[in-house]
């Protein structure tokens, strides 16, 4: 997988990035605790654990942070497979896993996403062998923003065994309806071997401060505190962290207004002729085609993540790098 675009983009929109600076109330809250920045983060966190804890209703014991969802997954992945073990995602997915599978040295099992985008959790479950000790489902899945039913995730959970882990990530969550959303707290209740994974770094917009965080049962979680990396986490993590969550009716007019944007940008690549998955994310997924569509945005400075089937990837929410897409390619009109 690959990033295509001009060597200074007048659009980046392949790391599906929030395309907005952070939440006003939350940049006031950096810019306070920025003048402690003389000061060392806890050796170990335990306040962030916390302070997430609390306001998702879990014990702090229950609450693992790393640096970003990518951070945790490397934790897990240390934590609870070794090499030569099998880790099962569907393919294509976020480039993170199969990139930390490799630096653990775990082989991987990728399952083919159907012709629809979505993950085929029976096929992913049929993967699931005696050497596999992790499985992942993205939900929404990353890049075609879909989302698997809630009884076809019961139904996987259900047929993994209890050795094997299962990543539940969940770093889109904010952008799902309420009524597509999964009671994360009674699953990881109901299965021990259940990590559920979120950052900060989407809906919240706060990836340059690489803020992620799992939850799960308290005896998979104490194992991948045991990774936790001493000073791991900036100083700046906690007010941020606490800021957000104070900021809750800010983050939904955000988070509407991206969804509008997404869903205005499907119907104009449709009106192309360019057909999308229904995304849950902050992206759109354009599947591969006889379309030069990479070349095409490539040619007008927008960075688009790409993939080596031909598909394309391209963040949404800032209403005029999605016209600068669509005029793109509208060459390609047919």
């Amino acid at each position: 997988m690959s990033v295509l675009a001009l060597d200074t983009p007048r659009f980046e929109l392949a790391l599906s990035e929030n395309p907005f600076r952070p939440l006003r109330s939350v940049r006031r809250a950096l810019e306070r605790a920025a003048a402690e920045a003389n000061r060392y983060p806890e050796f170990l966190p335990r306040r962030l654990p916390a302070l997430i804890a609390a306001r998702l209703g879990l014990d702090p014991a229950q609450v693992v942070v790393g640096a970003g969802a990518t951070g945790v997954a490397l934790q897990v992945l240390q934590a609870v497979a070794r090499p030569g073990q099998r880790i099962v995602f569907a393919s294509p997915t976020f480039d993170g896993y199969p990139i930390l599978a490799s630096m653990v040295g775990v082989e991987q099992a990728a399952v083919p996403l159907g012709p629809d985008g979505q993950q085929d959790l029976g096929a992913m479950a049929s993967a699931v062998d005696d050497r596999t000790a992790l499985a992942v489902v993205c939900r929404p899945h990353n890049p075609t923003g879909t989302v698997v039913e809630a009884d076809a995730l019961l139904d996987f959970l259900a047929a993994v065994p209890d050795r094997v882990v299962v990543v539940l990530d969940e770093a889109y969550v904010e952008f799902l309806a309420p009524e597509l959303t999964v009671d994360a707290l009674e699953l990881v209740r109901r299965f021990p071997n259940l990590l559920v994974l979120r950052t900060f770094s989407k809906a919240y917009g706060l990836a340059a401060l690489r803020i992620g965080f799992g939850f799960g049962s308290p005896g998979l979680i104490e194992r991948v505190h045991r990774l936790q990396l001493p000073f791991g986490m900036g100083g700046l993590a906690e007010p941020a962290v606490r800021a957000s969550f104070e900021a809750q009716s800010e983050l939904a007019e955000r988070v509407r207004a991206i969804n509008t944007e997404r869903d205005r940008m499907r119907g104009g690549l449709s009106a192309l002729g360019i057909e999308t998955p229904r995304s849950h994310a902050n992206f759109l997924y354009l599947p591969a085609s006889d379309r030069p569509v990479a070349a095409l945005l490539a040619g007008a400075g927008v960075a688009a993540k790409t993939y080596p089937s031909g598909a394309v990837r391209i963040a949404v929410g800032d209403p005029i790098a999605g016209r600068a897409v669509l005029h793109a390619l509208a060459p390609t009109r047919r």
